[in-house]
Formats: C-alpha cells, sequence, structure tokens
C-alpha cells in the first residue's frame, strides 16, 4: 500500500480535498491514474492498494470520499469486488474501472453498487474530475436521504412507544385532576422506560403508577410499555397492593429475558370519600405533596425494586391523609437528578421543592410546563435522563 502527498497545486483554498483511495494491482495503471487525476486540478490525497486486502486495512485505517476500483484483483474480481467494498466502506462513493472489451462490466458493476464507472484508456482529465465529484456527491445524498429515513423511523417508533408509555388516563366520575408530562432523554430524542398511567375503579376509587425501567433505548422502552398496560389490565381485573406487584415482577422477569432490567414504581390508590392515598414503594422515590402552605415529601414506607430479588415480595403499605384541598406528584428521577446551576451538585429534592413552591399553581398544566422550563435551565443540558411527571390535584369540598 502506498500513499502520495496532498495534491493541492493553485487550487482556490474553498475546494474540497477528495480522500481518493485507489485499488489496482497493475502498477503503470495505477501510475496512469495518478497522473490523470493531477490534471484534473483536483485538490486530492490519494492512497494506493494493490489487493483487497491492502484496501481492507486501508478501510480500516481511513475514512475516504472516494474509492477507485479495479475489477480484477489477485484476492477477487468482477461484481464480488464491488459487494465486497461497499460492504467494507458503504458510505463512500466507488468508481469502477473496467476494460475495453468489457462492454457489459460497467452498468453490471453500477447495479451492484458503483456510483459509476470509467473504461481504461478513455479516460481524460476532465471526466475523471466531473466523474470524481458527481460519484462523491451522489454517495453523500444517499447517505443523507438514508439518515433522514432512519429519522423519520425513529420517530414513528418513538411515537408508537410514548403512545403506550403516556396513555390518556380511563376516568369516570372522579373529580381528580390528571396532568402529564414527558421528556425523552439524550441527544437522539429516544425514549427510556419511564411510564404513567392513571385508572378509576369501579368503586369510584383512582388507581395510578409512575415507574422506570432501568437503561434506555427501544428494549427498555418495550418493558416499560408491557409494565403500563399489564399494571392496567390487572387494575381492572381487581388486582391490588402487593398481589398486583407480584404480578407486575413476574411479567418484567418473563419479558426481561437475559437483559438485565429492573424498574422501580410508586402504586398509589386515592380515596376521595376517606381523603387518603394508599402508597407502595418498589425501589422508587417518595411523592410529593402540595398543600396551600407549601410542598413536602410524603413520608412512606419502602420496597425492593421490581426484579432486583425476585420473589422477595417485600412491599409495605403507607396511608397517607389527604387536605381537602391539594396536589400528590409522583415522577422519576429525570426531574432531581439534574444539575442544580452554576456549583456542579444535583439538584435533588432539597432543590426541587423551593423551585415548587416558588413557581405558580393556579393552572396545573402551566405549572409543570414552567417547573420542568426551570430544572432543565438549572441543568443546561449536563443530564439526559427521561422525565416523567404526573399531577393529581383535587378539591374534596368545592364550592
Amino acid at each position: 500500500m502506498t500513499a502520495t502527498l496532498p495534491h493541492t497545486g493553485d487550487i482556490a483554498a474553498d475546494e474540497p480535498v477528495y480522500r481518493i483511495l485507489l485499488i489496482e494491482d497493475d502498477a503503470a495503471d495505477a501510475l496512469l491514474v495518478e497522473e490523470l487525476l493531477h490534471d484534473t486540478e483536483l485538490r486530492f490525497e490519494l492512497t494506493t492498494s494493490a489487493s483487497l486486502a491492502e484496501a481492507r486495512s486501508a478501510l480500516t485505517a481511513l475514512v475516504f470520499d472516494c474509492i477507485l476500483l479495479d475489477l480484477h484483483l489477485p484476492d477477487v474480481s468482477g461484481t464480488d469486488a464491488v459487494t465486497t467494498v461497499r460492504t467494507m466502506a458503504p458510505h463512500t462513493a466507488v468508481i469502477v474501472l473496467t476494460g475495453l472489451s468489457e462492454k457489459q462490466a460497467g452498468s453490471e458493476a453500477m447495479a451492484a453498487g458503483a456510483q459509476d464507472y470509467l473504461v481504461k484508456g478513455k479516460v481524460e482529465a476532465e471526466l475523471l474530475r466531473r466523474t470524481v465529484r458527481y460519484a462523491v456527491y451522489r454517495s453523500h445524498s444517499e447517505r443523507a436521504a438514508a439518515d433522514a429515513r432512519s429519522a423519520r423511523q425513529r420517530a414513528e417508533e418513538n411515537a408508537r412507544l410514548e403512545r403506550g408509555l403516556l396513555p390518556r388516563p380511563l376516568l369516570d366520575t372522579s373529580t381528580v385532576t390528571v396532568t402529564t408530562r414527558y421528556l425523552p432523554g439524550g441527544e437522539q430524542a429516544l425514549l427510556g422506560g419511564d411510564f404513567l398511567d392513571v385508572v378509576e375503579g369501579d368503586d369510584g376509587l383512582l388507581h395510578a403508577v409512575v415507574g422506570d425501567v432501568s437503561g434506555h433505548g427501544p428494549d427498555a422502552a418495550a418493558l416499560g410499555v408491557c409494565l403500563r398496560i399489564a399494571w392496567r389490565s390487572l387494575v381492572l381485573a381487581g388486582h391490588r397492593g402487593t398481589e398486583l406487584l407480584r404480578l407486575m415482577e413476574r411479567l418484567l422477569v418473563a419479558e426481561r429475558g437475559t437483559q438485565p432490567l429492573f424498574a422501580t414504581c410508586t402504586l398509589l390508590t386515592l380515596d376521595q370519600k376517606t381523603a387518603t392515598a394508599t402508597l407502595y414503594l418498589a425501589g422508587h422515590h417518595e411523592p410529593l405533596l402540595t398543600t396551600s402552605e407549601k410542598t413536602r415529601e410524603v413520608t412512606a414506607a419502602h420496597g425492593v425494586a421490581l426484579g432486583i430479588v425476585p420473589g422477595h415480595h417485600d412491599w409495605p403499605a403507607t396511608v397517607v391523609p389527604l387536605p381537602d384541598t391539594g396536589a400528590l406528584t409522583l415522577y422519576t428521577d429525570g426531574l432531581t437528578e439534574g444539575h442544580n446551576g452554576d456549583s456542579g451538585g444535583r439538584l435533588g429534592i432539597e432543590g426541587l421543592l423551593p423551585l415548587i413552591d416558588t413557581t405558580p399553581s393556579e393552572d396545573p398544566a402551566a405549572h409543570l410546563d414552567s417547573l420542568i422550563r426551570r430544572t432543565r435551565a438549572l441543568n443546561a443540558g449536563r443530564h439526559t435522563d427521561d422525565l416523567a411527571v404526573l399531577r393529581l390535584g383535587w378539591d374534596l369540598h368545592p364550592g
């Protein structure tokens, strides 16, 4: 494998530098191609390989804009050469070099994935210049189109998963105001395993869940969807408390397969008649109770996260008395694990509570939107966990 120094000539500085790999086992033909490239007045860096094995090493070490490929190499020939090179460098333009007697080779090579072909002995500098430029442009356009398709598919997949993670509350007669918010984490806005749901039972009790599957991406999101659907189905079937969590854990263990995934969650049952809320915490943090005076963290017993110790089944219940007017906020740790501003520490519950109490709360939706904006402003993009928030507001004696 040989490499030449970059050729810049007297070309304008804004002319791109084409990184070209020439795969040619005939030294005389390789020299002719190099001379032609100099005549094109392109800015280029040329690397030459005499076999596919040498080319493989070059492609491992460097990124190229264009590959000039002879179809008859010591270790591969014909369209197999094209398909092999395309596999090794799927985003690099490939221009095939054919002989005068190979009338069909060029079209067959393009069918196999090459951007263009040139016939040896009939190539002039201007033709080579235009062919390299067009092939690289076409390759970049194909890659941009593929990235756009991938982005659309990712957005569609996220939309389907989000509908599963964040369903509409199933309410009949309840006067409780339900407000939810969800924000994915990560630069690609990929959904994680955060989920939430609210269901009103036939007995008038309001049941809610907020959960967080460990990890991020489609596997965590899919497991979150499974747990959320299972929770709703089991609640409607009459399952409650420890029995409900046991069945959810059984499903998690079955669905996660060999992946080391687990889930934390909070189950809540709100009884407007008795003005109480019953909590079960499975590895999750306590909800926040907002009264007319302030917001505080509810004191509640803790149990183990689902899937950590399958079969342990230790999830104690906590009954919380409720004020006549107030709100309970259940959330995942994306709300508190962001940074607290310039000091470099985490926001934590100590930083969140003052934000809640100083954020206007007349409209629940506007309150959550403002709260999330303030926490994100403090975080300044440094923490990228998912965020799910469920706020239940009530007035037991309206009017």
